[in-house]
């Protein structure tokens, strides 16, 4: 039997570009664990991607059910709407962000996921959480760069967690 996941994820930034931020809170039965990141200079929609690839990279089992919780348009439509692998048959040409869609599905594959959009900055506490782990990692002290914004070219480019 699929172990049962569930993930929620946001992203910050403060500016657009500037400094940002992710954060994630993963659950399944009686446990939790929260993960956040700050960058130097990056984008919202890098941030929110991120936080979902941070989420998905930390499940042992392949093949579990994950449902994440998003309140990213960006990521849950170019998802469920399929957007993202007509992206891929195109090898990403003219598309921001290509390293970490390739990343994101690289592991997406290893899974069965749901995503789950919700409004931001509403009542839902996780979503609520995640955006706090998000901002205050963008005002971390240590923040560190993202190479795949700060490169541009397109490649493939392993952030640090």
């Amino acid at each position: 039997m699929a172990t049962k996941i569930i993930i929620y994820t946001d992203g910050a930034c403060r500016g657009n570009p500037g400094p940002g931020g992710y954060g994630v809170v993963l659950m399944s039965g009686k446990f939790r664990k929260e993960l956040s990141r700050g960058y130097k200079e990056t984008t919202n929609n890098r941030m929110e991607l991120l936080a979902v690839i941070a989420g998905l990279e930390q499940l042992k089992n392949e093949n579990s059910d994950v449902t994440i919780y998003t309140d990213s348009k960006y990521v849950a439509d170019a998802v469920e709407k399929k957007w993202v692998f007509g992206w891929e048959q195109k090898n990403f040409k003219k598309k921001k962000n290509s390293d970490l869609w390739k990343r994101f599905l690289k592991i997406y594959r290893k899974h069965n996921v749901n995503f789950v959009w919700v409004k931001g900055h509403s009542n839902n506490i996780e979503n609520n959480r995640c955006d706090k782990l998000a901002v205050d990692a963008s005002l971390e002290h240590d923040l560190i760069e993202d190479e795949g914004y700060k490169n541009n070219d397109n490649e493939q480019v392993i952030l640090q967690f």
